[in-house]
């Protein structure tokens, strides 16, 4: 199984991690179906109070749905529905009101965001970053974008999702920004999210859970109708998946760019963000081309 969960009955706390390091965690059908049945089954686990999702292996949380399997999902043809394997990885699409904190090392792009859209908070490595390639390929982003729309300002989750595979967010810019609350070194958001869903844990579960209910009533005022349109424009603005597949294929030569235009990938240096305190290290956000994310 390529999902793996640990509980720890002294604290109440249970881990979800993302098992696929080679694959930098993608997620496959198969994974898509475990993570649907262990939200799920949370529900009946009284002893389970609180789950950290994280992924393993350090170089990324999650880069979304494995290529290889998004291709074996086959499409109704009416472009007022889709069939998104993703649609229910998240714990609250399953209805689970427990407590979910994330724990991101590395990078966290693409489908990796209905996942963090349904947590709580996240906590990150310094080491994180958060990009969102569908532009670059010729994809809407419609499903990530309205879960990632309610945890970042207008302007950031705009650009992250326009600018596609020429930039990355940094885990301190999305710190500053309010995407992550709270930076450990590299390697320690595991740990400092176990000890954050821990303290949540110790309390009345009934109060948490009611707790988790009510912020999320209010997201969902704007989510719910947001996300009904999402399977109309994924389905008129997405390019045919052929052509999908040849801007991957130049891309990862480093050739040409989503608009078909030959030539070498621009770059694009990085730029401060603000004017740091004396003695501190400038906070800046980090841009470059990527030619590959799986």
């Amino acid at each position: 199984m390529s999902v793996r969960v640990e509980r720890d009955k002294e604290t109440g706390v249970a881990v979800v991690t993302l098992d696929r390091p080679e694959k930098h965690n993608a997620i496959t059908l198969e994974m898509a179906r475990e993570l649907s049945a262990v939200w799920r089954g949370f529900r009946y686990e009284d002893e389970v109070r609180a789950i950290v999702v994280t992924g393993a292996g350090g170089r990324a949380f999650c880069t979304g749905i494995d290529r290889e399997d998004a291709g074996r999902v086959p499409q109704p043809s009416s472009p007022y529905t889709i069939d998104d394997p993703l649609l229910t990885i998240g714990p609250k699409a399953n209805d689970l009101w427990k407590p979910v904190v994330a724990a991101v090392e590395g990078m966290a792009c693409g489908g990796a965001f209905y996942l963090l859209g349904e947590a709580e908070f996240l906590i990150a490595g310094e080491n994180a970053t958060f990009f969102d390639p569908h532009t670059a390929y010729g994809m809407v982003s419609a499903f990530e974008t309205v879960h990632m729309a309610q945890r970042m300002p207008y302007g950031e989750i705009a650009r992250m999702a326009l600018m596609g595979t020429a930039e990355r967010v940094t885990a301190r810019r999305a710190y500053e920004t309010g995407l992550v609350s709270e930076l450990t070194g590299p390697g320690g958001a595991l740990e400092a999210a176990r000890e954050a869903a821990a303290v949540i844990a110790s309390y009345p579960t009934e109060a948490v859970q009611g707790t988790v209910r009510a912020l999320w009533s209010a997201k969902e005022a704007c989510r719910a109708p947001a996300l009904a349109h999402a399977p109309h424009l994924v389905t008129l603005g997405n390019l045919p998946a052929d052509r999908q597949a040849e801007l991957f294929v130049r891309r990862e030569a480093g050739t040409g760019c989503a608009s078909g235009r030959a030539g070498p990938l621009p770059r694009i240096p990085a730029r401060r963000d603000a004017v740091a305190p004396a003695g501190t290290a400038p906070l800046r956000r980090d841009y470059f081309f990527r030619t590959s994310y799986t």
